[in-house]
């Protein structure tokens, strides 16, 4: 399979990976939205179990609208966004050991590893938005550590942005047209 053959065919079968991002960004919305309603811990509680859910919704959401919601088996790249999800356990980890000495940069460490995750979506789809997305939650993650942001903002920046940016994704791969052999 060629490489531009891999990446239309995740960018068909995922939405362009608009599905996961519009999951991903409801499940931080809600984790804020604990964070507001019962405590921190639960907050990050709810993002480590609701970002579980992430990829099993996001085919869901797929194949609803559609699409296959599942790639080539033969595919290269779906090893690639299994591998890429190594970078989200070391942040969780990273996240919840530091949440232990300063709670306040949960969120803004995961906005950075999210960040990071995301510029290989470039990879994965073939789409220039993830570069923009993944350095605009890096940078906003640095800026909440820098200003030493309330717990809570970190979370509905990452989850506004995530949504945000899901709608224009899908904008960019709405004439993607499914393979009917």
């Amino acid at each position: 399979m060629k490489f531009e053959d891999a990446q239309k065919d995740m960018n068909l079968s995922y939405f362009g990976g608009g599905t996961g991002v519009l999951v991903s960004g409801l499940v931080w919305c809600i984790a804020g939205s604990i964070a507001l309603l019962y405590s921190n811990q639960s907050s990050m509680l709810a993002l480590f179990f609701g970002g579980m859910f992430i990829h099993p919704l996001a085919m869901l959401l797929s194949k609803v609208l559609k699409r296959p919601g599942s790639h080539d088996p033969k595919n290269p790249l779906g090893k690639l966004a299994l591998e890429s999800t190594i970078i989200l356990f070391v942040g969780l980890f990273l996240a919840f050991y530091v949440a232990k000495l300063q709670v306040e940069w949960f969120y803004p460490i995961m906005l950075m590893i999210i960040g990071v995750r995301y510029l290989v979506f470039h990879t994965l789809y073939g789409i220039k938005t993830y570069w923009v997305l993944g350095i605009l939650l890096m940078l906003s993650g640095m800026l909440c550590i820098l200003l030493n942001a309330n717990f809570v903002i970190g979370a509905f920046i990452g989850g506004v942005t995530e949504v945000i940016f899901a709608l224009v994704i899908f904008s960019q791969t709405r004439g993607l047209v499914v393979k009917t052999t």
